[in-house]
């Protein structure tokens, strides 16, 4: 019996039904043949009542049951499309958050150089600073040796002056 030809109308449910219910009899009727074969007549009447009475029996549980397994097809459907945008939003708020670290970061880079900047700047008035300097000392004692170079060619000259010359005869 077929599961999809529960949602038709009830007379073409019945008649499927019938026909399968035919065709059972008729397979067993074949596997009695094997056997020793008794005569067993079936008022049509019957069979077509009980046929009918199975199926007004089980028809309309099948058809709920049915009913309610596509509604649980398409809720698990529509769960699924949202789990997946959930996921999707997911993915999104964490590739935000990496590109917010990398921003960060960055930022604390750029305060790292700007530092650093400032501390090389910082150092080169420093040299020129500690250069002037120095070219003032070196001038100084360039000066200083000179003087005392002056002062030492004037002490010469005052001592040759101060040595006794002897005197010219004429």
């Amino acid at each position: 019996m077929e599961v999809e030809g529960l949602d038709d109308e009830g007379a073409s449910s019945h008649s499927e039904l019938y026909d399968d219910l035919q065709l059972v009899q008729q397979e067993s009727v074949c596997l009695e043949s094997s056997a020793p074969v008794e005569n067993v007549f079936v008022d049509r009447k019957a069979v077509d009542k009980l046929t009918e009475g199975l199926l007004s029996h089980y028809l309309p549980d099948l058809q709920n049951s049915k009913r309610a397994l596509q509604e649980l097809t398409q809720n698990q459907l529509i769960l699924l499309d949202t789990l997946d945008q959930e996921v999707t939003k997911f993915r999104e708020c964490n590739a935000l958050l990496d590109l917010n670290s990398l921003f960060t970061e960055a930022k604390i880079y750029h305060n790292k150089l700007v530092n650093i900047r400032k501390e090389m700047i910082m150092l080169h008035e420093k040299t020129t600073k500690l250069k002037k300097r120095a070219l003032k000392l070196q001038q100084q004692k360039q000066k200083e040796e000179l003087e005392k170079e002056q002062q030492r060619e004037k002490e010469l000259e005052r001592e040759r002056q101060l040595i006794a010359k002897p005197a010219k005869r004429a």
